[in-house]
């Protein structure tokens, strides 16, 4: 699955060149780490540029194509939900916070 981070206008138009940049992008709080909560709503922004009708379901039609057929709708719910468990596996420390070397990590 290609991540939907991939398809929206805003990633371009706010180019991210370093762990600092997506840290201080991130922190809507400015502690200097991001909590779940801010990983979710950051990351939701390409779920948001895709979500044409504003439903709150990325239908088939909404999503990339991917060669393997029409995907399954995916629900605003199931995108937070996988974000979740990617925040986890970067937790390492398991603070229930991202610091600038987790953002670094790729998930485990």
């Amino acid at each position: 699955m290609v991540p939907l981070a991939l398809y929206c206008p805003r990633a371009a138009a706010q180019e991210v060149t370093s762990t600092g940049d997506y840290l201080s992008r991130m922190d809507a709080d400015h502690d200097g780490r991001v909590s779940l909560s801010e990983y979710q709503d950051w990351l939701s922004y390409a779920f948001d540029a895709m979500d044409a009708n504003r439903d709150g379901v990325l239908d088939a039609s909404e999503q990339p194509a991917s060669g393997r057929g029409a995907r399954p709708p995916l629900t605003r719910e199931q995108h937070r939900k996988t974000l979740a468990e990617r925040f986890a596996r970067q937790d390492r420390n398991h603070d229930g916070f991202l610091d600038a070397r987790e953002l670094a990590s790729p998930p485990q």
